[in-house]
């Protein structure tokens, strides 16, 4: 994947941040001298739709101007933008942490209406990533050439040490169930090991074979037993010494993919190895390769108990567009078109949720950072048992809550009641709409 920012969502995080390689300063690239109605204008959050771009214009004549905003005002500049109409892009895309509050809005045209027909190819499609671009009355308004589920990236080295294999199915077997995972984590302590870098590593799991959404259809706030039971695993996590105490995205966090990190333990220092880290896909591409070139050819990639994903762009047409047929002919380049999305498959090992490419190239990919293992064909299985409907606009922000709960408790700050209570007391004071028990 080509993102120079990766943009997190954090699911019952303890840690909540942001990947960003891209330049602070907003970067607007395409022709200069081109009359207004000869551009075809795209807003983005990350550089990755410049190669996109490059064909579209060689194939359509149509010069493109592309505006990067970085994420961290991306919503902030675009929305005015799409409210007046007044330097609104022709399309833009979306981030999966508003993208529910976009589609709703009417930001973006609906391709479910004619000329575009787009549920006509519904079925092309990852359901969950479809599904993702809906609006509340079932309206497709964004679509995704990506798909983006996860797993947990082990070295195997440490899993043919202590585990006896680094085969990534009969790894993927034995953390099955959160039962499994604390095994293999008293495993690993045993030779001196650390399971994961931090806590957090496991609240993607913490939605549970059955993931509800966070508000229900009847606005209500839904807090499952799986989420109530993520507060005991991760203080066990932390309480057995099955962490290496490195949150997201700190430096001891990167610097445990490619060695050994210091942790403290009775009382004293010492060092330790990292066996495994929970990423989605963008994670082998933008994060693991960066950060662990010095333990190339010694990972895998498996399941945990459960499915999840974490991430993806989204993109349409603005409702107010002039251009709606050039923008649309963007858009079908990024999501439909065989031939251009089949290069950027094999060139950025961007996982598709487009089938009929997908359903092609999948039994042919291999790479050599994960030991020759086939990662697309493992992201593929992954992404069709993850279910469709659980995303809502309030995932952000109960997301961000709710890790912060837990987090007092894994620390012993709050006992487990006290964090429940305070995360459903801060949810209503942040959303007053919804019924919270």
């Amino acid at each position: 994947m080509r993102k120079k920012l990766v943009s997190l969502l954090s699911i019952g995080a303890l840690s909540v941040g942001v990947l960003g390689a891209c330049s602070n300063d907003e970067e607007t690239s395409g022709s200069e001298t081109a009359s207004k109605d000869d551009v075809l204008k795209v807003w983005s959050f990350t550089d990755e739709l410049k190669e996109p771009i490059k064909t579209y214009e060689e194939r359509n004549g149509v010069k493109v101007e592309l505006t990067i905003v970085p994420i961290a005002d991306y919503p902030t500049k675009l929305k005015p933008a799409l409210e007046s109409g007044v330097g609104a892009p022709d399309v833009f895309t979306g981030e999966i942490a508003f993208l529910k509050q976009w589609v709703d809005a009417g930001y973006w045209e609906n391709l479910s209406d004619e000329p575009y027909n787009v549920n006509e190819i519904a079925d092309d499609y990852i359901p969950y990533v479809f599904d993702l671009g809906k609006d509340k009355e079932g309206n497709v308004r964004a679509l995704s050439w990506q798909t983006t589920p996860g797993g947990v990236y082990y070295k195997r080295s440490l899993a043919k040490e202590v585990l006896g294999t680094d085969d990534p199915t009969e790894i993927g077997n034995m953390m099955s169930s959160m039962d499994g995972v604390f095994e293999v984590a008293e495993k690993m302590k045993q030779k001196g090991y650390r399971m994961f870098p931090d806590e957090g590593a496991i609240r993607w799991f913490s939605q549970g074979a059955n993931p509800e959404a966070w508000v229900n259809d009847k606005n209500e706030l839904v807090l499952t037993q799986d989420k109530i039971d993520y507060m005991d695993y991760a203080k066990e996590l932390r309480e057995k010494q099955y962490t290496a105490l490195a949150p997201e995205w700190s430096p001891s966090w990167f610097e445990g993919m490619s060695k050994p990190i210091k942790v403290k333990e009775g009382g004293k220092e010492v060092e330790t190895q990292v066996f495994s880290y929970v990423l989605p896909t963008w994670g082998l591409h933008s994060v693991l390769k960066d950060s662990a070139k010095d333990t190339a050819g010694d990972w895998a990639v498996t399941n945990g108990p459960s499915p999840y994903f974490w991430g993806g762009t989204w993109l349409g047409v603005y409702e107010g567009s002039k251009n709606k047929e050039a923008a649309y002919d963007f858009v079908k380049l990024m999501t439909q078109d065989e031939e251009f999305l089949t290069g950027w498959a094999e060139e950025t090992g961007d996982v598709l949720s487009y089938k009929p490419v997908t359903d092609k190239i999948k039994d042919d990919f291999s790479d050599e950072f994960l030991g020759g293992q086939n990662n697309y064909e493992f992201f593929l299985d992954q992404a069709d048992e993850i279910t469709p409907g659980i995303v809502t606009k309030y995932d952000q922000q109960l997301d961000t809550l709710y890790g912060a709960s837990v987090l007092q408790y894994v620390e012993g700050k709050k006992s487990k009641d006290e964090a429940i209570a305070e995360f459903k007391k801060q949810a209503k004071n942040a959303y007053p709409d919804i019924t919270v028990d």
